[in-house]
């Protein structure tokens, strides 16, 4: 008779044991089910850093011939690798005040895209194409112009730290060699994946902004402020951007110059509406 009742008290609590696990499975596995669904909903963005294809007022510029046919190829060779995005809305740099009229060239451009626009650059070259082939219908500019001088250190004697400011600028590139994008030679798939790596992004920020926060007299924060201005700026690129009335079924497609796609991606890597995808998946 013991021998009974202990076979059922194993039995008992062998099922018990067996219920309890199911459900904490079931549990575990509706929490990663709704934790997939959460990210699932966020906003797709394929946040892609270019240089200035035409004029810039920028400190390092790359020579680029924005009427060579050759070279207008190979950005569209690139804008039919993006077009594996699919996006339903295109970002540009421009103000937000030139929507008007940037809808009404890309709309030109669609029609008929052996057409030329006068000192035209990365958004005609590449954002118009990619969108063409993309049959996007919505484009927006989201730029704010907040000048900022980051040639401070000219300006003053620096007491804070000149030895590490002059030693990274006298060679940038030294903690990235490989991701130098004014090597000689490098073909234009070449420069743009490497603007794109992750580390050369977050050189970007270090390059135009914390390097000055090294800057500044006895006791003031010149370089540091700055360095807030730049800051200031793209938090308003990024204000800019959270106006445009957007859907979860949109895929978003950013096109700007490296710095504002570097602190874009530190803003929306940590924001509940966008979800980053990997940008050099789509420049194999």
């Amino acid at each position: 008779m013991n021998n009974i009742k202990s076979i059922l008290f194993v039995i008992v609590s062998f099922f018990i044991f067996s219920c309890n696990k199911t459900t904490e499975t079931k549990s575990k596995e509706d929490g990663e089910h709704k934790k997939i669904e959460l990210i699932s909903n966020k906003i797709k963005v394929l946040n892609f850093a270019t240089f200035h294809m035409g004029f810039t007022n920028d400190a390092l510029s790359i020579d680029f011939d924005e009427n060579d046919e050759k070279k207008i190829d190979s950005v569209r060779q690139i804008a039919k690798l993006l077009s594996v995005f699919k996006p339903t809305v295109i970002i540009v740099e421009t103000t937000p005040n030139y929507n008007k009229i940037l809808q009404e060239n890309y709309s030109i451009y669609v029609k008929d895209s052996s057409i030329t626009f006068k000192d035209q650059n990365e958004v005609e070259l590449l954002a118009f194409e990619l969108g063409r082939l993309s049959e996007t219908k919505r484009i927006y500019g989201i730029d704010h112009k907040l000048e900022y001088n980051y040639n401070i250190n000219n300006d003053l004697t620096n007491k804070i730290d000149s030895l590490t400011f002059n030693t990274f600028q006298a060679n940038p590139f030294a903690s990235i060699p490989e991701l130098n994008i004014f090597e000689e030679n490098l073909s234009l798939m070449e420069k743009l994946r490497r603007m794109n790596h992750p580390k050369f992004l977050d050189f970007l920020i270090i390059a135009n902004a914390d390097m000055l926060t090294f800057v500044g007299s006895e006791e003031g924060f010149e370089g540091a402020d700055e360095a807030a201005k730049y800051y200031q700026r793209n938090l308003r690129i990024y204000s800019n951007l959270n106006r445009i009335q957007l859907t979860r079924q949109d895929r978003v497609f950013i096109l700007s110059g490296g710095s504002h796609t570097a602190f874009l991606n530190e803003f929306m890597k940590r924001s509940p509406k966008y979800e980053v995808v990997k940008t050099l998946e789509y420049l194999n």
